[in-house]
């Protein structure tokens, strides 16, 4: 559902649950550089198709997808180690934060609305690049890979992200910029917008209903726009 800024208006909500990569860090298209040249040091050519299919997915399905694209002769381990390294070194320099990201979630907690993270990052990951860019102290609970049995698109991360704050999912309002991770607050239940980053929402996820932003501003506008 695509929001127009004049009638844009979202149902009230006790809870607040963000995506972390692409979502409130403007990280995904620095990952993108690295994989694309981690995989030509390896000898594979990463495309563009599979580069979007990667995009908001756990450890886990990212390893099934590169095998599927290359076969099993895929070195993921060898990648993924190289891939961490690399974002480590570059996020000593700062890790960018999205637009309006800051901004919103400090307007929440003044309000009174808890804030979460739900990610498919392992921890040591999710706390480096949230203390790096500032964000860290804002959330008041962050759930990651290493919290959850079944990762996104699977509606887990969301449901204990939900079950953390106290607050019941029905009342949360997600946030996201994949499609996996859509899908995942879909199901939970959650009121769920999109803001698109490196990939757009394609039919199936148009017929999920969730709205659609370009940017936090705008999810920030359209929440308190009844004030």
């Amino acid at each position: 559902m695509k929001l127009q800024p004049d009638m844009t208006r979202l149902a009230p909500f006790e809870a607040a649950i963000f995506d972390m990569d692409g979502t409130l860090l403007d990280t995904e298209a620095v990952f993108k550089t690295i994989v694309f040249d981690v995989c030509s040091e390896l000898g594979f050519e990463m495309t563009e198709d599979v580069h979007r299919s990667m995009v908001g997915s756990s450890h886990e399905r990212t390893n099934r997808l590169l095998i599927e694209a290359y076969g099993v002769a895929f070195p993921y381990a060898l990648f993924d180690e190289k891939c961490r390294v690399i974002m480590r070194e570059r996020s000593h320099e700062g890790v960018p934060v999205k637009a309006g990201a800051r901004e919103f979630v400090t307007d929440l907690r003044a309000r009174g609305i808890p804030t979460a993270v739900a990610t498919s990052s392992r921890n040591p990951h999710a706390a480096h690049h949230l203390g790096a860019a500032g964000l860290l102290d804002l959330f008041d609970t962050v759930v990651t890979r290493d919290d959850v049995i079944n990762p996104k698109p699977h509606p887990e991360p969301y449901l204990m992200a939900a079950q953390r704050l106290g607050i019941d999912p029905a009342r949360c309002l997600a946030l996201e910029d994949s499609h996996a991770g859509v899908q995942a607050a879909h199901a939970a239940g959650m009121q769920t917008v999109m803001v698109p980053d490196l990939v757009h929402p394609d039919a199936q996820i148009e017929a999920l209903g969730a709205f659609v932003m370009e940017s936090l501003v705008d999810v920030h506008l359209a929440a308190f726009l009844r004030d």
